[in-house]
């Protein structure tokens, strides 16, 4: 009776050990299954931090983009307004300079141009004042011009010469007189005489050519306007021109007679102008 008593009560023991451990493998399963579940949930969250941190790593790393490439942008404007804050302030400073310039160089033309307009003026009135002194002479034996601001006097051959001579007729000395009062009345004036011929060729016991011929023709000029007239000689020069500068054609009788002639050229003084011309002191 004792053994079947201990059999139960052993049975029962293990009976309820079993029932107990039952219990507690679904305690801990059910422990077991919701820490995993907490697990997958913060694997999750963890996988969503890392994939939050990565997308913010790359923001980070595209401001640090977008930074350095606005201080490159900055540093390169400020060079640039440094720059261009240097080239207005030498703009400026060429601006204001060649403003003076021009102010200075539209007085200095101003000036030259009121020269040249008293230049012309006196050259009208000396024309003016030849005319008058000679009179009504055929303007086919002479013609007194201006051509760019210079004065032509230019006197037949016919008037002053007989055919292939060079001594001065006694007419000649006539107009020639009253052409050197004109010119003493302008003591600082300089002029050339020109020889000038047509193209027909003349050699004789006197003459080489008519280079020669030319030359004689406009010393021969000049020596009476010096020895007879008094003009001074170092405001005369003598040329010969020869046939090479003609007015007219030679091929007729009339165009030959207009190239046989003697030109008194009154000549610029280029003293004056090259004065004007130099560079202002500053």
């Amino acid at each position: 009776m004792k053994k079947v008593t201990m059999a139960a009560a052993i049975f029962c023991t293990a009976f309820l050990f079993s029932c107990v451990s039952n219990k507690k493998l679904k305690l801990v399963k059910a422990e077991k299954e919701d820490i995993n579940t907490q697990y997958q949930q913060l694997l999750a969250k963890q996988q969503d931090c890392e994939s939050q941190l990565s997308k913010a790593n790359t923001q980070v790393e595209n401001l640090n983009q977008q930074m350095a490439y606005l201080k490159e942008n900055n540093t390169a404007a400020l060079k640039q307004l440094q720059d261009l804050s240097v080239i207005s302030a030498s703009q400026a400073e060429s601006i204001k300079k060649s403003m003076e310039n021009i102010g200075a160089k539209d007085v200095y033309i101003q000036d030259l141009q009121k020269s040249m307009a008293r230049k012309d003026s006196l050259n009208m009135a000396l024309v003016m004042n030849l005319k008058g002194a000679i009179g009504d002479l055929n303007d086919k034996d002479i013609n007194i011009k201006v051509d760019k601001g210079v004065v032509y006097i230019d006197i037949s051959d016919k008037l002053l010469f007989n055919s292939g001579s060079y001594t001065i007729t006694n007419q000649a000395k006539v107009v020639l007189g009253k052409v050197a009062k004109v010119l003493l009345n302008q003591p600082n004036i300089e002029f050339m005489v020109e020889g000038h011929t047509d193209n027909k060729p003349i050699k004789n016991n006197c003459i080489e050519d008519n280079w020669d011929l030319s030359v004689k023709r406009a010393t021969a000029v000049v020596r009476v306007l010096q020895k007879d007239y008094g003009l001074p000689a170092e405001h005369m020069t003598a040329a010969g021109r020869s046939e090479f500068m003609p007015i007219a054609d030679n091929s007729s009788a009339d165009g030959r007679a207009t190239n046989r002639r003697t030109r008194i050229v009154i000549l610029p003084q280029l003293d004056q102008f090259f004065k004007l011309l130099e560079k202002p002191k500053q």
